[in-house]
């Protein structure tokens, strides 16, 4: 309890938490197999190139890296970032419009704190990565969800959301998307950005996950069709490399990147130097696109084999089937209720995330995000032998 004479502000008043931190709580049990977090496996982070990178770096500019940096980010790193991006995207990349952040989490909470007043209006998909959820009604933003389908966004329902609120931002993940691991259509992405500068909101398009791709094509993002500063990117190194560094990057506007860069002083200053150095020479050493291609076969592999499980759960279920990414989003009869039955699944050995978190306005009990990066081959075997048979038993 508080202390007497004290009060939370009102801006926790939505707030309870992450649910998915909640459970992490639970994932300390012996023999637990988790489809609950959003972790790379373990296999995929490499501890030991990053030590070594992290000695060269130290003892090659370790002055430098070890005093306050400049908000803007480690000189370093802002160059190889902006060359790896010219690389990678077609639109226009500088350093006055590239800002690393602590993750993009962080750029999500920039971006808010740069554009967000108390009651402004926020359109998000539905379901959506509730960590931002989180972080939007942290800034006492309206949420308001817009419904997709198999291919992201429901353009029609966008502009009419657009058009009845007047929102301040557009939240979107348009590959591989958390929690529905759908993918944006490449027709629908034009249009968001056309759609924003017409009616004048930020498209705030976060794309962790695009480079997990096992199948299929890349589509250029959101941001490749914006011609006016409409479209806020963010790109994170988390998925990729590590999480633990907290390396991410946000490209907008200049005067939004100078904004949220004063907004970043109060928040954590500058991101670790060495975090940044340890990306920039990655990036240098040219290790990132085979480290990709490294750790994609076996999540392809994985991703494949929770494909093949589901088949055989119950009828009426279905599921996305993603070509990418690190979820499958499961909906079940709307008879069955998967967050009743999470603390069933966990003592049976099993846990995921009820699907009801990623909703801005609740319900959809009979839905669930199941990860498969985190597990291996015999872990997703037995996991989803005890989710079907206890999805039988329930439904």
């Amino acid at each position: 309890m508080i202390p007497e004479g004290l009060s939370f502000a009102s801006r926790f008043d939505k707030v309870t938490g992450s649910a998915i931190r909640e459970i992490f709580k639970v994932l300390g049990r012996p023999n637990m197999i988790s489809f609950a977090g959003g972790n790379p496996s373990m296999d995929a982070l490499p501890n030991e190139v990053c030590a070594n990178i992290a000695r060269d770096v130290l003892l090659a500019d370790g002055k430098r890296i070890l005093q306050y940096g400049a908000t803007e980010g480690y000189p370093p790193f802002v160059e190889s970032l902006v060359d790896y991006l010219a690389s990678t995207f077609t639109f226009p990349v500088s350093k006055q419009t590239v800002l690393p952040t602590t993750g993009s989490t962080s750029g999500m909470d920039l971006i808010c704190k740069a554009m967000l007043n108390p009651g402004d209006t926020v359109l998000v998909e539905s379901p959506t990565f509730l960590g931002n959820m989180q972080t939007l009604n942290l800034y006492q933003s309206n949420l308001v969800p817009v419904e997709s389908d198999d291919d992201g966004v429901m353009l029609d329902k966008l502009e009419a959301a657009v058009i009845e609120h007047k929102p301040k931002l557009l939240y979107i993940i348009p590959t591989f998307q958390n929690p529905s691991g759908r993918t944006l259509a490449a027709d629908r992405r034009e249009p968001i950005a056309k759609m924003a500068a017409k009616y004048g909101f930020l498209v705030v398009e976060d794309d962790p996950y695009r480079d997990l791709r096992y199948c299929g094509e890349d589509i250029a993002p959101i941001k490749a069709y914006d011609q006016t500063g409409h479209v806020a990117y963010m790109g994170s190194f988390s998925k990729i490399i590590s999480p633990g560094l907290r390396v991410g990057y946000m490209i907008a506007n200049e005067d939004i990147i100078r904004k949220c860069t004063i907004g970043k002083q109060g928040t954590d200053l500058h991101t670790p130097n060495l975090n940044q150095a340890i990306i920039d020479q990655f990036l240098r050493r040219q290790l990132l696109a085979p480290h990709i291609a490294e750790i994609g076969v076996p999540y392809r592999e994985k991703l494949n084999l929770m494909l093949d499980e589901l088949d055989s759960f119950p009828k009426g279920t279905k599921y996305t089937r993603p070509d990418g990414g690190l979820f499958i989003f499961v909906e079940m009869p709307e008879t069955f209720n998967a967050t009743t039955l999470f603390d069933t699944a966990v003592e049976s050995g099993v846990a995921y995330v009820p699907g009801t978190f990623f909703y801005p306005d609740g319900g959809h009990h009979n839905t669930l995000r199941l990860n498969f990066s985190n597990s291996t081959i015999d872990q997703i075997k037995q996991g989803m032998k005890i989710l079907r048979e206890l999805f039988e038993a329930n439904i």
